[in-house]
């Protein structure tokens, strides 16, 4: 694949990642009060879910794939930067993308089965109980936790291979920051007030994803080799 094929794939996973996203959590906060109804009592959590179900699966599996495309994303741009460090962006990208993948799809997966358990009296109790065992593992533990800190990471790699080609001062600036509030996630369990810098940090990051794709774009936009494969032929 050429750079300027690379440099489209990633922008294109980037801005449909960044896209879906902005789309899934702006849905979700409507229907299911999403993510303010996660600090609620597990069983109001289950009767809201139950209520909105067919919505709230859709859109989790909307956030699902825009996960998942951070992958590719990470692949093509570390095809673009090359060497030790584009290496390091694509393994850092795929495990993002991993581990909010396995997060996320307790939402498709799980929860519906469990939510019906729970209008049983006599399994009730275990199907809460298994609601807060999976939230914590693959919902705190996994896809927050660990996702907050390897996204961080795969953004300030990024900015390193970008910044000065592809990304000016003032946009390696704002990816440096985006990344720094994403992890203050990191801290939510002992810090509550890390929720809010981190919530901010997600809404800076998917601006800038839409910027660095306009600006991927912008740059490898000329078809350079079939360039200088004709140069070579009138040459010869």
């Amino acid at each position: 694949m050429t750079t300027t094929t690379q440099a489209r794939v990633a922008a294109a996973s980037l801005a449909l990642a960044s896209l879906l996203a902005i789309a899934g959590f702006t849905v979700l906060g409507i229907v299911f009060e999403y993510p303010q109804i996660l600090e609620e009592p597990t069983s109001d959590v289950l009767a809201l879910f139950r209520k909105n179900q067919t919505s709230v699966t859709t859109w989790f599996l909307v956030l699902v794939v825009s996960a998942a495309l951070m992958a590719p994303a990470g692949v093509a741009l570390g095809r673009l930067a090359g060497g030790r460090l584009g290496r390091w962006i694509a393994i850092v990208g795929i495990g993002a993308a991993t581990v909010q993948v396995i997060g996320l799809q307790r939402w498709v997966t799980l929860m519906p089965g469990i939510a019906g358990d729970a209008l049983d009296p006599a399994a009730r109790d275990d199907a809460e109980a298994r609601f807060e065992l999976w939230h914590t593992l693959l919902g705190k533990v996994l896809g927050e936790t660990i996702g907050y800190a390897l996204t961080a990471i795969f953004t300030v790699l990024v900015v390193q291979a970008l910044r000065g080609t592809v990304l000016p001062g003032w946009a390696a600036a704002a990816g440096y920051t985006a990344a720094a509030l994403i992890a203050t996630g990191v801290a939510v369990p002992v810090v509550s007030a890390a929720s809010l810098t981190n919530f901010a940090g997600y809404v800076v990051w998917c601006a800038w994803l839409l910027l660095v794709s306009w600006l991927l774009v912008r740059t490898y936009g000329v078809q350079r080799p079939s360039v200088r494969h004709h140069d070579q032929r009138v040459s010869a």
